[in-house]
C-alpha cells in the first residue's frame, strides 16, 4: 500500500469541507491501523476500480456526522440522521471521492469510483477487518474525519 494513495483523498477532503461547511480541517497523524466497524459511528465506503483496486472509508462518529450536516446546511440545527442527514453525508463522500479521482487522474492514475454506501451498524456493512492506510481530519467545534483508504 502506497502512502501516496492517500494524498488526493486528504486533499480533496480539506477542499470540499472548506467549501461546504466552511471549515478548514487540520490534519491528523498518518498511520496504518486496523478497519473495524464500531457503532455509533457512521460509515461512508466509495469503491475504487482501474488501476487502484479497493475502498476508501470515510468515518465518524454519530455526533461529528450530524454537526458536519449541519454546517453543510448553513448552521440548522440536525438532531438525527433523518433520509436529509445520511443524503448529505453520503453526497459529502461522494464529493471527496471524486475530487480526488479527478486529480489522481491528473496524475496519470486512471480509476472510477462507486455510488457511496452509507454503513451505520458494523453489522450491516458485511466488512472484513482489514489493515488501511488512515488519517484524521480535525474540524474545529465538529470533531474528526476518518480517511481510511484499503487499495491493493
Amino acid at each position: 500500500m502506497k502512502a501516496e494513495y492517500i494524498n488526493p483523498f486528504l486533499e480533496s477532503a480539506r477542499i470540499v469541507i472548506e467549501q461546504v461547511a466552511n471549515i478548514r480541517p487540520t490534519t491528523g497523524q498518518l498511520g496504518v491501523k486496523d478497519v473495524k466497524f464500531v457503532e455509533k459511528y457512521i460509515w461512508i465506503q466509495i469503491g475504487m476500480t482501474g488501476q487502484m483496486e479497493g475502498d476508501v472509508v470515510f468515518g465518524l462518529a454519530e455526533d461529528v456526522a450530524l454537526k458536519m450536516v449541519s454546517a453543510m446546511m448553513g448552521g440548522f440545527v440536525i438532531t438525527e440522521m433523518d433520509e436529509m442527514g445520511k443524503s448529505a453525508i453520503s453526497e459529502l463522500g461522494n464529493m471527496i471521492s471524486g475530487n480526488a479521482s479527478t486529480m489522481l487522474f491528473n496524475q496519470g492514475v486512471r480509476v472510477d469510483i462507486t455510488p457511496p454506501k452509507l454503513v451505520q451498524s458494523a453489522n450491516a456493512a458485511g466488512f472484513t477487518p482489514k489493515k488501511a492506510l488512515t488519517i484524521p481530519l480535525i474540524m474545529d467545534g465538529i470533531g474528526e474525519l476518518d480517511i481510511q483508504v484499503l487499495i491493493t
